[in-house]
């Protein structure tokens, strides 16, 4: 990299020396981590990462936060080379451990440390809570413990030699194990000296598998997780069969029936007992309260159920698992990317259900779900800084997540907003409103919408949450999600099983002569939402020893959000499959 400048003939000697500086500044901070290729006694660089408690994954410090010491080679400024790693309280510094490519080095001394007072209390503290740090060479991760409690004399130890064996295949680097030695009791006043040692060794391994060490086959492919979505789409096929069976039997009743009340006077009619779905058909169609902010959630549906299917196939496609920050970077590119898909349904949804106000319409739609997490990150950002954690965003990343609010997912949402007023905006439905709305008459207390969106949920929610578990499980502890596979097919048993639910839920209804069903159909399947954030609350308590008030709300503030999105999707796919379905039976209906 630095060598194709020094070679480049330029006239002007000063030209020439502007590039050979940039390009020696380049080679240096990148260090050929780009395109993972190195030349023997190359510049391997390992970058100090954080320091954090082994229970609390978020909860995470500078490196240099604790006493530790760097090398003796001159420092490389780092800078954030994605919008998602500052975003995830990456602080890579430079160590300044020496390290060359194929290059041996023997125990050295990095530097010691006399312990003061404060320094010894650091040490002790996070040893006592289990501090584990991470460190990067070449974009792969490494983990090291800092210290260890001596159950025998209970004193506390820390851990001054770090091993390095480093693994490589061609001229790619391909495996790196860390083991920590030395052990140094903290005690004020004692003398520390902190040393490393390289070894390089051949290695089998191609470039291409080197992250399946990180992997952990036998918990994701477990005999559980194949059972569990197994049951699962056993559930979907007898779902589906029982509610097409019931469907279609009670509605060729309904119809037989309708068909019979059309043949008799209109006297006998008012004297007979009519009674179902076809009595509110004048007021099936009726806009629903707040119609604003139901089509604004209805679009950003739209925008989540593209960016979860997008982010699923891209990360079979192209194990995103494997570069830092990627999954995140993809998230938030596509997010702003599908804008226009959620300003499309949203507006055309709002101009088919009467709305005026759209320009208020899209701005709900566009700011809805990037409000609810910036807000939510800004919360936790207070008690981030409180901690002084690395989890505490810039504010040059605050202005940056505005400016692609303001400057790209708004004018893309207002974009498709016009566009789905012009083109799908036209009232079509198959009956028409009455001025006057109809009386909706007592029911039982099982056909209330509020019993009914409270049950919607159980089905949907049973059928993703052994996959909830392992999703839980990496983010919050140390486990690293591959099976991207098995979650594309949750998700879509996951939508099957919501329409299912939702159109039965939303027959009930109708068949109680209780019109009321956009925000019942959404809230029915958005309440998978609620039983997702009660789990979260028993995976917390019995399968995490997470403590701390940062942790605490860090997980829960984003498991609120999580659990916010789900109901979102599910609640759009809800709807929408029961519109269809009350689109489908209202237009086989003779109407008088």
């Amino acid at each position: 990299m630095g060598s194709s400048a020094t070679q480049t003939t330029v006239p002007s000697r000063a030209i020439c020396l502007c590039l050979l500086i940039a390009s020696c500044y380049v080679s240096l901070s990148q260090a050929d981590e780009h395109n993972h290729k190195y030349n023997d006694r190359e510049e391997v660089v390992l970058w100090m990462n954080t320091v954090g408690p082994y229970h609390n994954r978020q909860e995470t410090y500078a490196y240099f936060s604790l006493p530790f010491c760097s090398g003796q080679k001159s420092s490389i400024s780092h800078y954030h080379e994605t919008l998602s790693e500052a975003l995830q309280g990456v602080e890579l510094e430079f160590s300044g451990y020496e390290m060359e490519f194929k290059s041996d080095a023997p125990k050295s001394v990095i530097c010691m440390v006399t312990l003061q007072e404060e320094s010894a209390k650091a040490f002790t503290y996070a040893v006592k809570n289990e501090y584990w740090y991470q460190m990067y060479i070449d974009g792969l991760p490494i983990w090291g413990k800092v210290g260890e409690r001596d159950e025998r004399d209970g004193k506390y130890y820390i851990f001054t030699h770090k091993k390095f064996d480093i693994g490589y295949n061609g001229q790619q680097i391909v495996d790196i194990t860390l083991t920590t030695e030395g052990r140094e009791e903290l005690k004020p006043g004692s003398h520390i000296n902190f040393s490393y040692e390289v070894n390089w060794k051949p290695s089998k391994v191609e470039f291409k598998n080197r992250f399946d060490k990180y992997l952990d086959p036998n918990f994701f492919q477990h005999r559980i997780h194949w059972f569990s979505i197994f049951n699962s789409f056993m559930m979907v096929i007898f779902l589906v069969g029982l509610v097409s069976m019931i469907l279609m039997r009670t509605l060729r009743k309904d119809y037989a029936r309708y068909s019979k009340d059309e043949e008799i006077d209109d006297m006998e009619r008012d004297l007979g007992d009519e009674y179902g779905w076809k009595q509110v058909h004048g007021d099936v169609f009726r806009s629903p309260p707040n119609t604003l902010l139901f089509s604004a959630l209805v679009g950003a549906g739209y925008q989540l159920i593209s960016v979860v299917f997008c982010v699923i196939m891209f990360a079979i496609v192209g194990e995103l698992y494997t570069e830092r920050g990627s999954m995140l970077s993809t998230a938030i590119f596509v997010y702003a990317a599908t804008s226009p898909i959620n300003g499309y349904f949203g507006g055309s949804l709002y101009a088919r259900l009467g709305g005026r106000m759209w320009i208020r319409q899209m701005l709900v739609s566009a700011f809805t779900v990037p409000v609810a997490v910036c807000g939510t990150a800004f919360l936790i950002n207070f008690i981030a800084i409180g901690y002084h954690a690395s989890r505490a965003i810039p504010f040059g990343t605050m202005v940056a997540v505005t400016c692609i609010c303001l400057f790209v997912i708004l004018p893309l949402t207002l974009v498709g907003t016009v566009v789905g007023r012009n083109l799908d905006g036209q009232p079509d439905f198959p009956c028409r409103v009455n001025a006057v709305p109809r009386p909706i008459p007592e029911k039982k207390w099982y056909m209330e919408p509020l019993i009914i969106v409270l049950l919607g949920g159980v089905l949907p929610f049973g059928s993703i949450f052994i996959e909830m578990y392992f999703i839980f499980t990496s983010f919050w502890a140390y486990k690293i999600y591959y099976v991207y596979g098995f979650m594309l097919l949750v998700f879509s048993i996951l939508t099957v099983v919501t329409v299912c639910v939702t159109i039965v839920c939303t027959y009930f209804l109708l068949n109680a002569e209780d019109y009321r069903w956009q925000w019942t159909s959404f809230m029915a399947a958005g309440s998978t939402s609620i039983y997702v954030y009660a789990y979260s609350f028993y995976y917390f308590f019995f399968k995490t020893k997470m403590f701390g008030l940062f942790q605490t709300a860090f997980y829960f503030g984003y498991m609120a959000l999580f659990s916010g999105a789900l109901g979102i999707i599910c609640g759009t796919v809800g709807y929408v499959g029961t519109n269809l379905f009350v689109r489908k039976i209202y237009s086989n209906v003779k109407i008088d």
